[in-house]
């Protein structure tokens, strides 16, 4: 009975799909799409990482639909030939759905934070190549665009979306202050708004560049250093609970044999 009604479904499912052809679905999808609440920021992370249109996370949640819908699809086909109980199957139907959505956030969630971390580790070089060309007589529209334009990695990345804006016809200190915003990170922020303060009120651009390129130098060693901290932490958790212990047993192993074989004797 449990296997006649699990083929049922299996068969009526891409029946009903062909035959319903006047149904739009994909316009079904998108409605349903747009009214789900984004409880887990994805729309915010995707902007983040350069994707702020409406396309990309309604392709994100495409993708989570159809991971879903495979997802159960190998569930119930596996249900049929195993012999699964209803119950197992609802259960681990929703064990599967509430695992593809947290692998999915997570992996968005590691993606936006490599994105910060690139940010964050090419910010010094950047800034100090910036005040180098406009130390040699650019100015800094075409100093970011020379650095987007060989430059690799994320913050150059937004340097080319800088330099797109401008192109389009926006202005270069509501651009910059954009992608200020746009970033996740609050040295960039300092720098965006000390480079926008210093263009409309016409200060010299060089010497605010020359004390962020210092701060920018000091907050890439502190960064390091407190990444070494951590690690020698984490280093220390097998030098303690197993090569200490390993030490100790083979130091103390030679005189327990003897302890033993005196008081056999």
């Amino acid at each position: 009975m449990r296997n006649n009604f699990l083929v049922t479904a299996l068969i009526l499912i891409p029946v009903f799909l062909l035959v319903a052809e006047d149904i739009h679905w994909e316009k079904l999808s998108l409605n349903y799409i747009r009214r789900i609440s984004d409880r887990t920021d994805a729309r915010s992370k995707l902007a983040e990482l350069g994707y702020a249109d409406d396309r990309s996370y309604e392709n994100y949640r495409y993708r989570q639909i159809i991971l879903i819908f495979l997802a159960i699809s190998f569930e119930i086909v596996s249900a049929i030939f195993f012999s699964i109980k209803l119950t197992s199957l609802f259960a681990l139907a929703a064990f599967s759905i509430a695992a593809i959505l947290y692998v999915t956030e997570n992996g968005l969630s590691r993606e936006v934070k490599s994105h910060r971390e690139s940010i964050e580790s090419d910010f010094p070089a950047i800034v100090e190549a910036l005040t180098l060309s406009l130390s040699a007589g650019e100015s800094p529209l075409t100093s970011m665009q020379r650095i987007s334009s060989r430059g690799e990695g994320a913050l150059a990345h937004e340097f080319s979306t800088v330099i797109t804006s401008v192109t389009e016809g926006v202005p270069f200190a509501t651009a910059l202050d954009s992608m200020g915003r746009r970033v996740t990170s609050v040295a960039v922020r300092r720098f965006v708004d000390s480079v926008v303060i210093a263009i409309t009120r016409g200060a010299p651009l060089i010497d605010v560049l020359h004390s962020h390129a210092q701060e920018a130098r000091d907050y890439q060693r502190n960064r390091v250093l407190s990444a070494a901290s951590k690690a020698e932490l984490s280093m220390m958790i097998p030098v303690v609970f197993l090569i200490l212990p390993i030490s100790i047993l083979f130091a103390l192993w030679p005189s327990l044999s003897n302890l033993n074989l005196f008081a056999q004797g």
